[in-house]
């Protein structure tokens, strides 16, 4: 979650109506377009079917209540609207109560590729196809709760979790490793970045090793974790993963495997 930003999101007017631009739509439709080609052979199943599920416009960006009226069918979850940045408490509170949070601004041209911060294609099209999955759905309500009552130093481990899952998760299956996380599906450059680059490792989710690794929001990842077949998030939501944090915490971080953000070469 970044610190700071230049978005602004939008306010909905009195009916709950967000009024975007034609720039804006228009964004909108060439992300969705690029994306939907890349994620042929990349994105799982699981991920695809969910994509069918909510039947995005292609043309416009989708008010929030169209995405509600699916979710609820579903799995009961709900898309929340929110402000460019909110705090950590309200992330886990709204987590905990079956809300994820959306905030109404999208991304400049210049930051087509990547955006560091969570806009609304991001959110919508990274992770609300898997909301409509009982085994993610679970995963992230289980991570809320847990969140909503846990320390700030707990919440910094926790967070790894999330990222190397929820953000940044890759799953193994019979035709090879694909994309679930929403920040590898949002974005174009780390869609092909994550299955087709040398220069990143694919390693086995352990939420023990998850929680032990240094990220960095602002670069390729260097690492992704994959899970053994996608409902394997259930049995991780099983876990005691506050037992996990304190054994994270006794043991240390990984050494990073990026250099320090001040020492990256230009």
């Amino acid at each position: 979650m970044s610190k700071s930003t230049t978005y602004v999101s939008h306010e909905p007017d009195e009916n709950g109506v967000v009024n975007w631009s034609e720039q804006e739509n228009k964004t909108w439709a060439s992300l969705l377009k690029e994306q939907k080609t890349l994620l042929q052979g990349r994105a799982c199943n699981e991920y695809l079917d969910g994509l069918a599920l909510l039947d995005l416009p292609t043309e416009y960006i989708p008010q929030l209540a169209d995405i509600n009226s699916v979710l609820k069918e579903t799995t009961g979850w709900q898309v929340k609207e929110v402000p460019s940045l909110i705090n950590f408490d309200e992330f886990f509170r709204l987590l905990a109560n079956k809300q994820f949070p959306v905030a109404t601004f999208i991304r400049s041209n210049e930051e087509f590729d990547y955006l560091q911060e969570p806009d609304i294609f991001h959110e919508i099209f990274g992770h609300c196809p898997l909301l409509t999955n009982p085994a993610f759905a679970h995963f992230t309500h289980t991570y809320g709760k847990l969140g909503y009552a846990a320390s700030k130093e707990d919440r910094a481990y926790l967070a790894r979790l999330y990222w190397f899952t929820v953000e940044f998760g890759l799953v193994d299956t019979v035709d090879g490793p694909r994309v679930y996380g929403g920040g590898i599906l949002s974005s174009p450059g780390e869609t092909i970045y994550a299955l087709g680059s040398d220069k990143c490792e694919h390693l086995p989710m352990k939420p023990l090793d998850a929680l032990r690794t240094p990220y960095r929001i602002d670069i390729m990842q260097p690492i992704y974790y994959m899970l053994e077949s996608f409902d394997s998030l259930f049995d991780i939501a099983e876990m005691d993963l506050m037992s996990l944090v304190n054994q994270a915490k006794k043991l240390g971080l990984f050494e990073p495997k990026f250099l320090p953000k001040t020492k990256q070469a230009s």
